[in-house]
């Protein structure tokens, strides 16, 4: 017998064995294995699905992370607009009331100012009328020192008196 050259023989034997190698496995081995597979295709199915729902979900995220962004800056924007309009407003009230005080410093000042010259005036013809009493009071005593110079004095006094 020759290795080479197949036998009818051997050959119907071989093919029976695997006929009932074939049959065995589908019977017991077959239906496990391709559960198995069927199991494992559905998990990595399950796990895409999810992982898409994940992608999904994160693009949602994303798109609800950048809405909030934007409101924030809309709102940190406003509140800096207010804020700038509240420091104008406190600046400019600051300024109206300091120019409303200095205004009413220099009326004040005016006012003392002027009233402090009036004064000065009246202490100066007070002093003017007190320096020209006593100068006419030398200047009558000079003139009615001897009574020739008193009955002069009458006399003009007389003729002004006639004449007015």
């Amino acid at each position: 017998m020759d290795l080479i050259t197949p036998e009818v023989g051997l050959f119907f034997w071989q093919t029976v064995v695997f006929l009932v190698l074939i049959f065995i496995m589908a019977k017991f081995a077959w239906k496990p294995i391709l559960g198995a597979v069927k199991e494992r295709e559905d998990s990595i199915n399950n796990a895409l699905a999810s992982a898409e729902e994940a992608r999904k979900e994160m693009q949602n995220l994303q798109a609800d992370n950048e809405k909030l962004l934007q409101e924030a800056r809309v709102e940190r924007d406003a509140i800096l607009k207010e804020a700038r309009e509240i420091k104008e407003k406190v600046i400019n009230d600051a300024a109206t009331e300091a120019q409303l005080k200095a205004n009413k410093i220099v009326a004040q000042a005016q006012v003392t100012i002027e009233n402090e010259k009036n004064a000065a005036m009246a202490e100066i013809k007070n002093q003017v009328a007190t320096l020209s009493l006593q100068i006419a009071e030398k200047v009558v005593r000079e003139e009615l020192s001897s009574k020739e110079k008193q009955h002069k004095l009458v006399e003009t006094m007389l003729e002004d008196v006639t004449l007015n």
